[in-house]
């Protein structure tokens, strides 16, 4: 997944953050304040949190205070206007990955992302696989038994967040959130145009792996018997 939360007030500068990410191929979902932020980052799955510490509703350490107590352990590089060493010191100790001090050019913002992004998660490994089957994000594609298929976009990202559920339940909005990020645009059925894709793509690979509908609560993936 490469989604980044960006917790950041000032709607000008958080457009021009997520418009220099977008040019390197991340997608941003903008939160403008703690409280938006802590309800999106409860019930979704992001690869990185930029995060302001002059928010409109408290401190940013005191909300990623509060994530890493939680267990998160998502990267979090923190943007700040305060350049005191005591000011860093504090926002390293709080838990933050990294440190931006404003003003910052976006070429440096944009590195000092994919940077974290790239560190290896033991949560996360580089070819994640269920049952038999196996997601190749570089390559954009999944196989089973020298059998591979080649996926879209929002496709990857939705295998990716089943797989990675190891055979449980995700919820419809984690896997629109994983495929399309928090848009308003995107059309009612267009996860079941996605998993339609998707079962169809199991099959020719003969994954012997169906995506099953929970009714009212999400998908799951299950071996076939």
């Amino acid at each position: 997944m490469h989604r980044v939360a960006l917790v950041e007030d000032h709607e000008r500068l958080a457009e021009m953050i997520k418009a220099a990410l977008a040019r390197s191929g991340i997608e941003t979902d903008i939160f403008p304040d703690a409280a938006a932020a802590l309800y999106a980052l409860a019930r979704f799955e992001f690869a990185l949190l930029v995060l302001d510490r002059g928010l409109p509703d408290g401190d940013g350490i005191k909300l990623l205070r509060r994530l890493r107590a939680s267990g998160a352990t998502l990267p979090c590089l923190m943007l700040t206007a305060r350049d005191a060493i005591h000011d860093r010191i504090e926002g390293l100790e709080s838990g933050a990955d990294d440190y931006l001090t404003k003003p910052f050019s976006m070429e440096e913002l944009v590195a000092r992302v994919r940077s974290l992004m790239r560190r290896p998660s033991a949560m996360a490994p580089l070819t994640p696989d269920f049952a038999g089957l196996t997601v190749d994000p570089e390559r954009a594609c999944m196989g089973c038994e020298g059998e591979w298929v080649s996926l879209s976009p929002s496709e990857l990202q939705i295998i990716l967040r089943m797989v990675s559920a190891g055979g449980n339940v995700v919820r419809h909005a984690q896997l629109e959130h994983a495929a399309w990020g928090l848009h308003d645009d995107v059309t009612p059925n267009a996860l079941d145009v996605a998993l339609h894709r998707l079962r169809k793509k199991l099959s020719a690979i003969d994954a012997g792996i169906k995506i099953v509908n929970v009714r009212g609560i999400g998908y799951q993936l299950q071996k076939d018997v």
